[in-house]
């Protein structure tokens, strides 16, 4: 009898952990805060599975990023350092700030180049992501792993009784797929992963207090949709979307993201038992026509063997409560103004065109105009409020997103806004034969010079061309075509540390300076930058090097050579 209970203690052991064996442990991203922020992109590798290992690229690490922490009303300065072998940017998701700090398509940083952006935190409390945004090369950095979280806090979202232990009752999950060939290399030929992979990691688990748990859940897919729900089917909360917490929560059992949105959430697992189990589902089967990942194909460009399916995204193991748990959940969060059509004194249409598929088909793109670099497309003057308003007649849904704004969506015409989807976004899904309409003020950050952007956040379709520019200018300026360019001086010259700049005339401003080495070579991208203490230049070997600065007022551009001793 003591052999056999003995046989059945050592079969039990075994068969908990083979159970556990098919899971691997959620990674967290570290955390930066405060107001200077180092981000190092390099090329590196993650053993995903037995045998060669995957090449990847991280910021900061192997896969992903730091989840970078900003209060609201900081001025936050960021030193992004491409080590990368190819060129890439980095845009700041839904942050509202100058268009030359927004990292679109124009702020390409080469290799070997910092860029060192700067913009004061005006969002409300939320959650935001930053990712590249090269044009034609977007899924590609995506797939390889560059992007972070972002969040941010206020004094009114502080107040309140929510989970905000990081890493503890407050978690940020990424979410997205891969496919892999034979040497474990990433895939790009097709556009849906075969693998899921939560915050990098696949088939992942955590455990979790028991008592109200929130989830900052972003869409980082290159294509797919998640219709998101708890395996018993339970009631959970929606508090925030893209731009910020909503009036208050709201009950649900699903809750859809598109590429881009994301959405904050509130579950209870104080009704569990410590040593329950549960799993965060992807409940993906059956979905509409044209939404992302509903294709009954396994394989093919369009195929997945997570296709139209219900597939884990989290399993989530029940543990003991944390002391000063949240137990319950505030009725009221906080109370937003929102735009109103109302409020909007210019509309602006928009339509899916093209799209036709098969071998040779058009890519998809808005209006007919498959974007151009060069061509600003729309133009908007500052404060206006607009009504947008996006036509659909296509064979696909889209996932739409414009950048400076957060904005009001008014209205689907597939049906009613879902209760979740009416706080303040900058991404929303476009079903097949729907058109959708939205309300934003474009306030601050007039420059007729550096574009934002608006575009299809599938990413296949936004490399392929399905984005647009616009440019918001101030009606109220003055015309700069008789202003001269002023001269300025570089001092020391030689320098050794510092470099530092005077100018002719004490109101010329700098729009833009860039650092260049006598072959050419980029090293820093300073957009407007604040030189009173001098830029550091002790990093560089000795030599000569070239001083390009463009002006605020004329965008005319001077160049000065000096001498690093």
């Amino acid at each position: 009898m003591k052999a056999k209970n003995l046989y059945l203690a050592a079969l039990l052991l075994l068969l908990c952990n083979a159970t556990h064996a098919q899971y691997n442990q959620l990674w967290i991203p570290d955390t930066i805060s405060g107001t200077t922020f180092n981000l190092n992109l390099r090329d590196t590798f993650v053993q995903y599975l037995p045998g060669d290992q995957t090449i990847t690229s991280g910021i900061n690490g192997a896969f992903w990023g730091p989840t970078l922490i900003f209060r609201k009303g900081d001025t936050v300065h960021m030193n992004v350092h491409n080590y990368l072998n190819d060129s890439t940017t980095i845009h700041w998701h839904g942050m509202h700030l100058p268009a030359v700090m927004d990292g679109g398509p124009h702020q390409v940083i080469p290799p070997g180049t910092v860029w060192q952006p700067y913009w004061l935190v005006s969002n409300n409390a939320a959650t935001f992501w930053y990712h590249p945004h090269l044009h034609k090369e977007t899924q590609a950095q995506i797939t390889a792993g560059l992007g972070g979280f972002i969040i941010v806090r206020d004094s009114t979202e502080s107040t309140l009784a929510l989970p905000r232990t990081y890493g503890v009752d407050d978690l940020p999950l990424v979410l997205t797929s891969r496919s892999f060939d034979g040497s474990n290399a990433f895939t790009t030929t097709g556009v849906y992963g075969d693998n899921m992979l939560t915050n990098g990691v696949l088939k992942a688990e955590v455990s979790l207090p028991k008592q109200y748990i929130r989830l900052r859940i972003l869409n980082a897919e290159i294509e797919r949709g998640y219709n998101l729900g708890f395996s018993d089917n339970r009631t959970f909360y929606v508090i925030g979307t893209d731009g910020g917490l909503l009036d208050a929560p709201v009950a649900v059992t699903r809750v859809k993201l598109l590429i881009g949105e994301r959405a904050e959430i509130v579950v209870n697992l104080g009704t569990n038992n410590v040593g329950d189990s549960l799993d965060l589902i992807a409940y993906n089967s059956g979905q509409e026509f044209g939404f992302p990942g509903s294709e009954p194909s396994t394989t093919g460009e369009f195929g997945s063997a997570l296709n139209n399916a219900n597939f884990k995204v989290l399993h989530i193991n029940v543990a003991a409560a944390t002391t000063g748990a949240i137990t319950s959940l505030p009725a009221t969060l906080v109370s937003n103004t929102y735009l109103t059509a109302a409020d909007a004194t210019v509309t602006r249409t928009l339509n899916v065109t093209q799209g036709t598929p098969g071998p040779g088909g058009l890519p998809f793109s808005l209006d007919n105009t498959p974007f151009d670099l060069a061509t600003i497309n729309k133009t908007v003057t500052l404060n206006n409020t607009e009504e947008w308003t996006v036509t659909n007649n296509n064979v696909f849904g889209h996932s739409f997103h414009i950048h400076d704004v957060q904005f009001k969506l008014i209205s689907r015409s597939s049906g009613p806004l879902a209760a979740y989807e009416q706080g303040w976004k900058d991404t929303y899904y476009l079903r097949v034969n729907e058109t959708v309409s939205f309300v934003a003020k474009f306030t601050d950050y007039a420059d007729p010079t550096h574009p934002f952007m608006y575009h299809c956040h599938i990413s296949p379709h936004e490399d392929g061309g399905m984005m647009g520019q616009f440019v918001v200018t101030d009606a109220t300026g003055v015309a700069n075509t008789q202003i001269q360019l002023n001269n300025f001086n570089l001092y020391p010259n030689p320098a050794t540390n510092r470099l530092y700049v005077s100018f002719s005339d004490p109101s010329m401003q700098p729009y833009y300076v860039r650092i260049t080495n006598t072959v050419g070579r980029t090293l820093y991208m300073l957009p407007r930058p604040q030189l009173q203490n001098g830029i550091d230049i002790s990093s560089f070997a000795p030599g000569e090097y070239f001083f390009e600065l463009t002006d605020d007022k004329t965008k005319n551009t001077l160049v000065k050579k000096f001498i690093k001793e």
